[in-house]
């Protein structure tokens, strides 16, 4: 290590808080890749009597640190408390899993006796869960009251296997030597749990039964796994905070979980905001309010699509809700003179002050048709299904277009010439062949070709080319470097409106109403992922990240199905 990079560590080192035996290296910017690069953590580590709470996050720590930091963990018994959050920014995937598993056998090794483990902001995915699976099994997590893993990427795969974790270290070990797990706080928000893993969860926090707080915002959960939470929520007499905030509840899971909320007595915080209760859920959700829920301090319904009536009989259902600090019921379909009965109401009870602003009021509807509104959801899931189906054909019929290739081949020993392929046949009818077949020079020949004057144009080709992509490399690379020729090419140009450019791709991703019948792309995935390189490259105007994190976070069904690529987006947008 050069003399410069270990003085630039000391001075980081001796930012390092110590006291109430927590050794803390909180947001050093520590790059911490070799046995060296660690000697002055480990020193500490070494040094620190009695050690009881370690914090690595905001560093960067790679296997070979891991694994010598790991082995001074080993005599460090009396370790409670692992704060191990955003400490793997830069990694790669591959490198994480085994620099968890060093430390997690470090801690098992130990003996020490976890209480709280925080893995946050870690984006290892499905495959780095199985890095701390087997420390979620081992003796030193039978003492665990608070798991943090929010924004860690684990999808449906991660989800299950915790499950798995959980019930084995629960049933087959401490329960046998007379310590059963008492896990009371559970953090797993952004992480593409969706209905499968939520499921698995559910089924988890069934048998552990001493859930006081639970956290388990954008996940792309629907009423399937939101029922199976809200059954198992019902078996955690001591839950205080709900919070589920950005899934999609609909009124068959609003249902369900305000029939758990009836049974519930210490819950203080419910947070399902961005949950499309709609009316029928919110008034169900009101019932269970009302009925019980005394030491409720919070409640937040906001952006549900609760129409007027729906809302009053929420603000009805809190009257004697003496310790209520905050109701939030903003964005949703109340109208003027629904927000000033609302208010109304509130001032009735002496309760004014509780109620949240109600600034992003969407106004009030028109009245639909009663038979309409009954099957509205039902449609909604037939659509849903639907989607799934032609999803599933249209993957068979790329497999199956292949095979009349195929057979000539094995019929003609000749190989059959592909017609040439320029810029106007690509962006007509885009296919990664194409793009590919365009040659080396294709980012330079479709940003040439792209009028970046006109915003519609941009947006256009943009769509056409992120539409093509692919998780393999040539595809990939070939996508990237196009969106970049034209993207860059576009926001230097000083006619170029940038705010122009974001509302109208919104509009294209049907993210975003407009007054003109604009078809939106049949599927985001592509231009997800492509966006999720364009925010990270220089040319990309900042001051445009804030508006496009916005939209993606908001509740929409077409965002619900590439959950993994909107993940990797709101995550790379919340790093900037």
């Amino acid at each position: 290590m050069a003399s410069e990079d270990i003085t630039k560590l000391a001075e980081s080192l001796a930012k390092t808080k110590v006291g109430g035996g927590q050794l803390s290296f909180k947001g050093q910017s520590l790059k911490l890749n070799t046995a060296e690069d660690a000697e002055e953590v480990i020193k500490q580590i070494e040094e620190f009597d009695g050690l009881e709470a370690l914090c690595l996050e905001g560093n960067t720590v790679g296997v070979e640190a891991a694994k010598v930091i790991a082995k001074a963990l080993e005599k460090k018994s009396e370790l409670k408390r692992c704060h191990w959050s955003d400490m793997f920014t830069g990694r790669l995937r591959s490198e994480i899993p085994p620099a968890l598993i060093s430390l997690g056998d470090a801690l098992v090794t130990a003996g020490a006796q976890l209480v709280e483990l925080d893995l946050s902001d870690n984006a290892f995915g499905p495959d780095g869960v199985r890095g701390f699976e087997a420390l979620l099994k081992s003796p030193t997590c039978y003492t665990l009251q608070e798991l943090r893993l929010n924004n860690c990427g684990m999808g449906i795969g991660g989800g299950k296997v915790r499950l798995s974790a959980l019930s084995h270290c629960l049933h087959r070990k401490s329960s046998a030597q007379g310590k059963p797990l008492a896990l009371k706080i559970f953090v797993a928000g952004r992480n593409r749990l969706e209905n499968d893993g939520a499921t698995a969860l559910a089924e988890a926090f069934g048998i552990i039964g001493t859930l006081e707080e639970v956290h388990m915002p954008q996940n792309g959960i629907n009423h399937p796994g939101i029922t199976a939470l809200a059954q198992a929520f019902a078996i955690n007499p001591l839950l205080k905070v709900i919070n589920l905030n950005d899934n999609t509840f609909t009124e068959k899971g609003a249902v369900a979980m305000a029939e758990t909320l009836k049974a519930l007595r210490q819950i203080e915080v419910i947070n399902f905001g961005d949950c499309l209760v709609r009316s029928k859920g919110a008034v169900a959700i009101a019932d269970a309010v009302k009925e019980g829920l005394h030491k409720l301090k919070e409640l937040n319904l906001s952006f549900c699509e609760i129409k007027r009536d729906a809302a009053l009989t929420v603000a009805e259902a809190i009257e004697d809700k003496a310790e209520l600090e905050k109701l939030d019921l903003n964005g949703n379909c109340l109208g003027e003179e629904g927000c000033e009965q609302l208010q109304e109401i509130l001032e009735g009870f002496n309760m004014a002050a509780v109620l949240g602003s109600l600034s992003d009021d969407e106004g009030e509807e028109e009245d639909e048709d009663e038979e309409e509104e009954e099957d509205e959801e039902e449609e909604e899931e037939e659509e849903e299904e639907e989607e799934q189906q032609q999803l599933k054909e249209r993957r068979q019929g790329e497999q199956e277009s292949l095979t009349p290739k195929k057979i000539i081949e094995s019929q003609d020993s000749t190989p059959v010439p592909s017609p040439p392929v320029d810029v106007a046949t690509f962006l007509a009818f885009p296919s990664p062949e194409k793009l590919l077949r365009l040659g080396p020079k294709c980012s330079v020949l479709i940003a040439q070709q792209t009028d970046t004057s006109d915003v519609e144009k941009v947006v256009t080709t943009l769509l056409r080319i992120s539409s093509v992509f692919k998780d393999e490399a040539p595809v990939k690379t070939a996508v990237h470097e196009t969106t970049d020729a034209l993207m860059r090419k576009a926001f230097t140009s000083a006619t170029f409106n940038s705010d122009a450019f974001i509302t109208s791709l919104l509009i294209h991703m049907g993210l975003l109403k407009s007054e003109e019948k604009i078809k939106a792309v049949p599927s985001l995935y592509g231009i997800l992922m492509t966006l999720n390189h364009m925010v990270q490259q220089d040319y990309f105007p900042k001051s445009l990240a804030p508006v496009l994190s916005a939209f993606v976070t908001k509740p929409n069904r077409a965002l619900d199905s590439c959950s993994f690529a909107r993940h990797m987006l709101l995550q790379t947008l919340h790093q900037l």
